[in-house]
C-alpha cells in the first residue's frame, strides 16, 4: 500500500504539469498565430508583394508569444531558466522557420534542379523548419536538465504533429478566390487544433525530461 501511495503521489504532479502545459502552451501558440493570420490578411488586401516579409516578422511575434507562455510555466520547475533569453531564442527561431517555409514559393528556381538535389534540399528544409525552435531552446535548456538534446527531437516531433493537423484541417477548406476574412478564419481555427497537437506532444517529451533524476557530474 505504501509503495502504491508513493507511485500515485509521483504520478499526480506529472499529470498536473502536463495538463497545465497543454492548456497554457496551446493558448500561447493560438494567440501567437494570430500574428501570421493578420499579416496574411493585411498583405492580401494592402501589400501583396510584402506578404513574405510580413509573415517572417509575424513569425518573430508568434515565437515571442509562444516563448513567453512556455517560460511562465517552465520556471515553476526550473526557476533559474532565463526568461528573456528563452523568449528571444524562440522568437528568432520561429522567424527562421517561417523564412524556410516560405523559401520554395519565393524562389521557384529550385524546381529546375535535378531530382536528387530537390529531395536533398527538401529534406534539409524540413529539418530546419521542424527543428529550429527546439534547437534554439536547447541553447538555454541544456543548462537546466540532463540530456536536453532530446528536446530538439521532441520539439520537432511536436511541430510535425501540429503542422500535419493544420494542413489536414485547413487545406481542404481553403479555395482559390476565397474572401480574405474567410481564409483568415479558417487559418485561425486550424491553428488552434495545431497548437493543441503541438502542446500535447511537446508536453509528453518535457515531462519526461523534467522528471528524470539528474546524475552527479552530468554533462548536457
Amino acid at each position: 500500500m505504501e509503495d502504491r501511495g508513493k507511485a500515485r503521489a509521483t504520478a499526480l504532479p506529472r499529470t498536473g504539469f502536463l495538463a497545465r502545459w497543454i492548456g497554457w502552451v496551446a493558448l500561447g501558440e493560438s494567440l501567437g498565430f494570430l500574428a501570421p493570420v493578420l499579416a496574411e490578411y493585411i498583405g492580401a488586401n494592402a501589400w501583396p508583394d510584402g506578404v513574405p516579409l510580413l509573415l517572417v516578422l509575424a513569425g518573430f511575434a508568434e515565437g515571442a508569444v509562444l516563448g513567453w507562455f512556455q517560460v511562465r510555466l517552465l520556471r515553476t520547475r526550473l526557476p533559474a531558466l532565463a526568461s528573456r533569453r528563452w523568449v528571444l531564442l524562440t522568437s528568432v527561431a520561429a522567424a527562421v522557420a517561417w523564412a524556410v517555409g516560405l523559401l520554395p514559393s519565393a524562389w521557384p528556381a529550385w524546381q529546375d534542379w535535378p531530382v536528387p538535389a530537390r529531395i536533398a534540399a527538401g529534406a534539409l528544409a524540413a529539418v530546419l523548419l521542424l527543428g529550429s525552435i527546439g534547437l534554439a531552446q536547447w541553447i538555454e535548456l541544456r543548462h537546466h536538465v540532463p540530456r536536453a538534446w532530446r528536446w530538439i527531437a521532441g520539439s520537432a516531433a511536436a511541430w510535425a504533429a501540429g503542422l500535419a493537423v493544420f494542413m489536414a484541417v485547413a487545406t481542404p477548406l481553403w479555395e482559390p478566390g476565397q474572401a480574405a476574412w474567410l481564409t483568415a478564419a479558417i487559418g485561425a481555427g486550424a491553428a488552434v487544433l495545431m497548437a493543441a497537437a503541438m502542446a500535447l506532444v511537446s508536453g509528453l517529451v518535457l515531462v519526461r525530461l523534467l522528471t528524470e533524476d539528474r546524475p552527479a557530474g552530468h554533462r548536457l
